[in-house]
């Protein structure tokens, strides 16, 4: 069976640094289709995955700063539902 060992790991740390059967071919079929080293295909992907997470961190900081950029109403949850039950806006 493939494995892919990391030279910061070891099995008494209690980090399964293998892949079985299918997932290797899997990989290997993917990097031979970019024309890439399996090696290379598998940097490629995890650079491109902390990439895409950075992205994805960056924009839900953008929504909540652009969310609390707006003056709405506060207060108790409960007291506000009240109020929109009873037809009361606040103003």
């Amino acid at each position: 069976m493939p494995r892919l060992i990391s030279p910061h790991a070891s099995s008494s740390q209690g980090c399964d640094n293998s892949i079985n059967e299918a997932e290797y071919l899997e990989i290997r079929r993917a990097a031979e289709s970019e024309g890439m080293t399996i090696v290379g295909w598998v940097r490629q992907s995890l650079r491109s995955a902390r990439r895409g997470e950075a992205e994805r961190v960056s924009a839900k900081l953008r929504a909540l700063a652009d969310a609390v950029a707006h003056d709405f109403p506060t207060g108790d949850v409960e007291e506000i539902l009240g109020d929109i039950g009873a037809g009361r806006t606040g103003t």
